[in-house]
């Protein structure tokens, strides 16, 4: 028993040696296959026509000429030179201790708010050769999924839970951050099921497909704020001076997120089918 611990405490802490990507493939993949079973069918196929019209090395040393592929390509491409400075693209960190402001970290428009919008644009111009188009359109699929993951947005001057080392249940070797990439957008993906990627009714996507880009931020921060840093803390992380220190992700903490995580997943692969439809509206 002591082994088969130990042999998964090393797999996950191997995981997340690398740096964080939120909701992991899996859970940026899910996001993607939620809104290509959502979009209106033209879009569906506007898409599939821009990946064969893509050639050459498009993905530039990454893989680029699948769905799958586009849900995950900027996690890659950002560790690539010259495409360096999207690393700041998949973010844009709030204090959960002060007010929310939409505009605020987004130097010279490099945060994931801003990103969502300048590349919609750029998938929804014709003129730009295909290529353009199919990172534009790799970009818009991972960062909404980006901002809808609540470390994202929702941060304690600690890089969006990346300094505060954390254990997921039993299993140390995580930091917060990572916690909420990984094992629970991976066991609240699972759990979930057929229920998260379905064909949802008009009333549902509706109801779930709404605001933009500053109102998903907003949306993840006041999880961060309401959730997860009051649970890391132990309560009150406002009212402690410094850096929270390290934290145990519980089976209770876990319970509690799963559902949330169901939320922002379902919410993110919604609100992305109705941002893909718009920018292929003739």
């Amino acid at each position: 028993m002591m082994r088969a611990l130990a042999l998964m405490a090393a797999a996950m802490a191997a995981m997340v040696a690398a740096p964080a990507s939120a909701w992991s493939g899996f859970g940026h993949r899910t996001v993607a296959d939620i809104a290509m079973e959502n979009v209106a069918p033209p879009t569906r196929a506007k898409i599939d026509a821009l990946f064969r019209q893509a050639d050459g090395d498009v993905g530039a040393g990454c893989d680029l000429s699948t769905m799958d592929d586009a849900a995950t390509w900027p996690d890659c491409i950002r560790r690539v030179d010259g495409f360096r400075n999207t690393a700041a693209w998949h973010y844009q960190t709030h204090d959960v201790c002060l007010p929310y402001a939409p505009d605020d970290n987004c130097e010279d428009g490099d945060c994931v708010n801003a990103a969502i919008g300048t590349q919609a644009a750029r998938l929804a111009d014709r003129t730009l050769p295909a290529n353009e188009r199919l990172r534009a359109l790799s970009y818009v699929v991972h960062m909404t999924g980006d901002v809808h993951q609540p470390l994202h947005s929702g941060d304690h001057e600690d890089r969006g839970g990346n300094d505060v080392e954390a254990s997921y249940g039993i299993v140390p070797g995580f930091n917060l951050h990572a916690v909420w990439d990984g094992p629970l957008a991976e066991r609240a993906i699972s759990a979930g099921g057929r229920d998260l990627v379905r064909r949802y009714s008009p009333a549902e996507r509706r109801a779930i497909a709404t605001g933009g880009p500053g109102d998903w931020g907003r949306e993840s921060w006041e999880i961060g704020r309401g959730l997860i840093y009051p649970r890391a803390a132990d309560g009150a992380p406002c009212s402690q001076d410094g850096p929270i220190p390290a934290t145990a992700w519980t089976e209770a903490d876990i319970e509690a997120s799963v559902p949330v995580v169901q939320d922002r997943i379902r919410q993110a692969g919604l609100r992305l089918a109705r941002l893909l439809d718009e920018t292929q509206a003739d």
